[in-house]
C-alpha cells in the first residue's frame, strides 16, 4: 500500500528509507522540502501532493528529524498518520541510544515492518467499523428546551414584524399593570339630585347651563383673543423651498481660472508641459531599498547588543546553572498563549487571518517538541522563530533582475515584455509610468501599450505620462531617438490583438522594453478575466506583474487565488503562465500595517519587485525585507 517512507536530519542527510517500487520519489520529496519545509508554508497541514503522489510528513523538533511517507493520490489510507507517529516513537529511542553510544548500528527494517503491520490492521478495523449513529445527547436538539420547540401561533405574527413589535407588546403590558396599579379605587356615585329627577350619572339643567355660560365667557374674552394673538406670532414662518446650494471648496477656482489651467493644447508653438528636471539621473543603476527609520536600527542595535550579552554571560557563569538545571521541551499547550498574542498583532498589522493563524500554526508544528534552555523565555523563542518564517518568507526564492533580463533580451533581438494586471483603482497606470522612468533612466527604449480599452480616459492618461517622460528626458540627448513611445489603437478593441501589434511594432522598430497596461478588473468578472488570460496565452509576456495595494487585508487573499486560478482555467494550457511578481502601492499611506505585503508573497511565493511610495516618478522602491518585518513585529 505504501510507495515510500523516508526517515532525514534537517541537514538533509537520509539516516533511513524504506521503497516498495521501483518510482523514483527525489523530486516529490525535493519539491515538498523547497515548498512547505523551507519556506514554511505547511500552515499546519502535514499534506503534500506532487504530480500523482500525496506526500505527509511529521517534524521532531528534538532530534531535527524529518519523517516522510509517499504513497498514491488515488488511495484514501486512513492509517498514515498513526503510521507516522508510531515510527517516531520507535525510532526516536532507537536514535537516541545510537547517539549515546549504546548501539553501534540503525537497524530499523524489523521495527517499521512491526509498525507498519499494526499501523494497517487498525486502518482494516477503523474502515470495518460500521458508522454509528450519534446519540440524542450528541445532537443539536438535545441542546433546545421543550418550550423552544412549542410552536405559538399568536407569537408567529410578532416574529414577522421583528423584535421591535414584541418590546411594544411588552412595554403596552406594563404600561397597562402600571395603570392598574397607580389609579384610585372607585368611589360610589353620588345620588341623583331629587330636582332633576334623572338616573344617576346625569346633570341637571342648572349644572348644564351654568357649564355653557362659562364656555361663552372663556371664549369671548379679551385675553383670550391677545393670548391667541400671541401664540400666533410666537409661531415662525414656514421657509421657502430652496435647492440645495452648491458646495463652496477651498482654493476651488473660478471660470477665470479655467483659461491658465488648460494644458492639453500647445500655446504659441510652445508646450505647456511642466516638469521638475531635478527628478533626472536619480534613479540610474538599480531601485533603492524602502528606508528604515534610525529609531528602528537603534532597536536593533540595542537588540544586538543584548544578544551579545547574553551570550557572554552564558559562556560563563550561566553555564554552570544550565548543566545544573536542565533544560525544558516546548509543547503546544505552553506555546498557546504566545501564538494567540501573536496571531492577534498580525491580524491588527493588516495580515489576512487566514494566513495569520497559518503562520502561527507552522511556528507551533516548528517548535513543538523542541527543547530550550531553562532561562530562555517561551514568548522570546515563539517571536524569534516568527520572525526568522516571515523573513524566510518575503526573501524571493528567485532574483528578478529587469535591467539584467532587458539587456539579454536587447541582445537577443527581440524586446522584453512586461504586463501589468490587477483590479480597479489601484494605480497600475501611475506605477506603469513610475517603472518607465526607471527604465528611461538606464538607457532603455520603452513602448507603452495602451491595452485598457474599457476606462474612459485611459488612452489618454498614458499619453500624458509619455509626453512628460519624453519632456524628462528629450530626444536631443538621446542622439534624436524618442526615449518613450505610446502604442494605441483606441477604446472597444481586443487587447490580446493590441499587445500582439505593439510587441511586433516594437520588434521592427528595435525597442528594448515593451510595458502592457490592462484594463483593471475584479476578480469575479469572468469575461475580463478570460480576456487577461488570452492576452497572457497569446503573447506569452517575459514577465506578469499583479499590482495590488499595500491597504488591503483578506480580499490580497482572495484577488490573487482568484487571478492565478483564472489564468490557470482559462487559458487551455498545460503549462499555464502564472503572476511572477508583485508590484505593492500605496505603501506611505499605512505606516507599519504592512501585513499586506506578507499575504501577497504567502500566497502566490512570488517576490515583490517593486513598492510604490508616493506621486512622483522617483517614488518607486524595492522590497526591504528586514525593515518589512521589524515593522511588523514592533
Amino acid at each position: 500500500m505504501l510507495d515510500f517512507f523516508s526517515i532525514f536530519g534537517k541537514g538533509g542527510i537520509v539516516l533511513w528509507c524504506f521503497q516498495s517500487t521501483g518510482h523514483i520519489f527525489t523530486p516529490s520529496v525535493n519539491a515538498l522540502i523547497r515548498t512547505v519545509i523551507l519556506q514554511e508554508r505547511g500552515g499546519g497541514s502535514n499534506s503534500f501532493d506532487h504530480e500523482s503522489l500525496t506526500l505527509k510528513y511529521k517534524l521532531d523538533n528534538e532530534f531535527d528529524l524529518v519523517f516522510v511517507v509517499a504513497f498514491q493520490k488515488i488511495l484514501q489510507l486512513s492509517y498514515v498518520d498513526k503510521l507516522l507517529d508510531d515510527v517516531q516513537l520507535e525510532f526516536r529511542d532507537l536514535y537516541r541510544q545510537q547517539l549515546q553510544g549504546l548501539r553501534p548500528g540503525l537497524e530499523f527494517r524489523r521495527p517499521f515492518e512491526r509498525v507498519l503491520a499494526a499501523a494497517e490492521e487498525w486502518g482494516r478495523r477503523q474502515d470495518n467499523q460500521p458508522r454509528q449513529m450519534r446519540s440524542f445527547e450528541q445532537s443539536h436538539k438535545s441542546k433546545k428546551t421543550v418550550s423552544s420547540m412549542i410552536e405559538r401561533p399568536h407569537e408567529q405574527k410578532n416574529q414577522k414584524t421583528g423584535k421591535a413589535g414584541k418590546r411594544n407588546k411588552e412595554q403596552e403590558q406594563v404600561e397597562k399593570e402600571a395603570a392598574v396599579k397607580e389609579s384610585p379605587p372607585p368611589t360610589p356615585a353620588a345620588p341623583a339630585s331629587p330636582r332633576n329627577g334623572s338616573g344617576a350619572g346625569e346633570l341637571d339643567e342648572e349644572t348644564m347651563a351654568l357649564n355653557r355660560m362659562r364656555l361663552a365667557q372663556r371664549l369671548g374674552s379679551p385675553n383670550a383673543s391677545k393670548k391667541k394673538a400671541a401664540a400666533d406670532k410666537q409661531k415662525s414662518p414656514k421657509a421657502k423651498k430652496t435647492g440645495k446650494a452648491p458646495t463652496q471648496w477651498d482654493l476651488g477656482g473660478t471660470n477665470k481660472d479655467v483659461a491658465s489651467l488648460e494644458r492639453t493644447k500647445d500655446k504659441d508653438g510652445v508646450r505647456q508641459d511642466t516638469y521638475d528636471s531635478k527628478l533626472v539621473g536619480q534613479m540610474v543603476g538599480g531601485i533603492k531599498d524602502l528606508e528604515v527609520d534610525s529609531s528602528d536600527d537603534d532597536d536593533e542595535q540595542d537588540e544586538e547588543r543584548q544578544v551579545r550579552l547574553a551570550r557572554t554571560k552564558e559562556s560563563g557563569l550561566l553555564s554552570m546553572f544550565k548543566g545544573l538545571v536542565g533544560n525544558k521541551s516546548l509543547s503546544r499547550e505552553t506555546m498557546q498563549p504566545a501564538l494567540d498574542k501573536m496571531c492577534d498583532l498580525l491580524i491588527a498589522k493588516n495580515v489576512a487571518a487566514d494566513i495569520a493563524k497559518k503562520l502561527c500554526e507552522s511556528v507551533a508544528t516548528k517548535l513543538d517538541g523542541k527543547v530550550i534552555g531553562t532561562f530562555e523565555g517561551v514568548a522570546s523563542v515563539v517571536k524569534t522563530t516568527l520572525t526568522e518564517s516571515l523573513m524566510q518568507i518575503l526573501s524571493p526564492r528567485r532574483r528578478v533582475d529587469i535591467l539584467r533580463d532587458a539587456l539579454e533580451s536587447q541582445r537577443k533581438g527581440r524586446p522584453f515584455v512586461m504586463t501589468f494586471c490587477g483590479v480597479n483603482g489601484v494605480g497600475k497606470s501611475t506605477n506603469l509610468a513610475k517603472i518607465c522612468f526607471w527604465l528611461i533612466e538606464n538607457d532603455l527604449r520603452v513602448l507603452v501599450a495602451a491595452c485598457d480599452t474599457f476606462r474612459a480616459g485611459a488612452v489618454e492618461q498614458l499619453r500624458t505620462h509619455v509626453r512628460h517622460l519624453n519632456n524628462l528626458h528629450p530626444a536631443e540627448r538621446h542622439n534624436g531617438r524618442e526615449m518613450v513611445q505610446l502604442y494605441e489603437k483606441g477604446y472597444g478593441k481586443d487587447a490580446a490583438g493590441i499587445a500582439m501589434e505593439a510587441i511586433n511594432f516594437a520588434r521592427e522598430a528595435r525597442l528594448d522594453v515593451v510595458l502592457v497596461d490592462t484594463a483593471g478588473r475584479m476578480q469575479d468578472n469572468e469575461p475580463l478575466m478570460r480576456a487577461l488570460a488570452k492576452l497572457i496565452k497569446v503573447n506569452d509576456p517575459d514577465l506578469v506583474l499583479f499590482v495590488g495595494e499595500a491597504l488591503v487585508g483578506n480580499e490580497a487573499v482572495d484577488q490573487l487565488v482568484k487571478f492565478n486560478q483564472a489564468m490557470a482555467d482559462y487559458s487551455a494550457a498545460e503549462h499555464p503562465h502564472l503572476i511572477d511578481g508583485i508590484v505593492l502601492t500605496k505603501f506611505d499611506t499605512i505606516d507599519d500595517k504592512v501585513g499586506a505585503a506578507i499575504s501577497m508573497t504567502y500566497i502566490t511565493g512570488q517576490p515583490i519587485v517593486f513598492v510604490g511610495t508616493g506621486q512622483t516618478y522617483t517614488d518607486l522602491k524595492s522590497l526591504n525585507a528586514k525593515a518589512v518585518v521589524h515593522a511588523l513585529m514592533k
